[in-house]
């Protein structure tokens, strides 16, 4: 009598493949539009002009090219171009504000300078905390680190932060002799950059190191450390006590 023979197992559903018919994961974040929404609504409390400023350049390019079309025959053509040019340049428009709007919103405050420096692109070290502070004033020097050299920028008066600035240049030149070093103020005090011109200034600078005289140079720079002082290691600060012989005179 003939064995009966169980047909193949079916292939597993192509939902849980690679390939086509793989399922997406869900988007958690807002969409683009949602983004663009809220960069518009942060621009307009710090900048209530942007309203204007993005009908005109959304209906500058499209009046435009709409003549154009009338005069050459193809209105419906040139129209279609101009509300894309027009499109474009409110966007434009949209992101040159909504920069300047948060250079003004952070301006004045302590640490703006650090929150500009952080704009800067690849090939630039920022710290992320300041290296040197005055807890009276609030005054702070930041430190950047790239091809033209080691960048000391503080933040303050102009009248106030230049002792602040220059015992930082003296700290950092004790580690590094031949590496140049450049002091900029921050602020709209006379001889100082502003706020917004501060991350152009810096990339202007003229370029005199390796990418690898730069990965050098930091790694040099962390023997000066932060602001907080080194403490050895296996010793907590909070739960050491003085020597009581060494306090008696002992």
């Amino acid at each position: 009598m003939a064995r009966r023979v169980d047909p193949a197992p079916s292939p597993a559903p192509a939902e849980g493949r690679r390939g086509l018919f793989r399922r997406r994961k869900p988007r958690t974040g807002p969409g683009r539009i949602a983004q663009m929404r809220e960069v518009y609504r942060m621009t307009a409390r710090v900048d209530p002009s942007i309203k204007w400023w993005m009908i005109g350049a959304l209906l500058i390019p499209f009046v435009v090219f709409e003549l154009i079309g009338v005069l050459t025959g193809h209105p419906i053509y040139f129209g279609i171009i101009g509300v894309l040019f027009g499109v474009l340049a409110a966007l434009f428009v949209l992101a040159r504000k909504a920069e300047s709007a948060a250079y003004k919103s952070l301006e004045g405050q302590p640490g703006a300078a650090g929150a500009a420096l952080r704009t800067l692109r690849r090939g630039w070290v920022v710290e992320d905390e300041p290296v040197a502070i005055d807890p009276r004033t609030r005054d702070t020097v930041f430190r950047v680190v790239g091809r033209p050299g080691v960048i000391l920028v503080s933040d303050g008066p102009p009248h106030r932060v230049g002792k602040l600035l220059d015992d930082e240049r003296r700290r950092t030149a004790r580690v590094l002799r031949d590496v140049p070093l450049h002091l900029v103020q921050c602020g709209r005090g006379d001889g100082q950059t502003p706020l917004p011109k501060l991350p152009r200034k810096i990339q202007r600078l003229e370029r005199k190191l390796t990418k690898q005289e730069v990965m050098e140079v930091q790694k040099r720079l962390k023997a000066l450390g932060g602001l907080k002082a080194p403490i050895p290691k296996g010793i907590d600060p909070f739960r050491a006590r003085p020597d009581r012989r060494a306090v008696r005179g002992r």
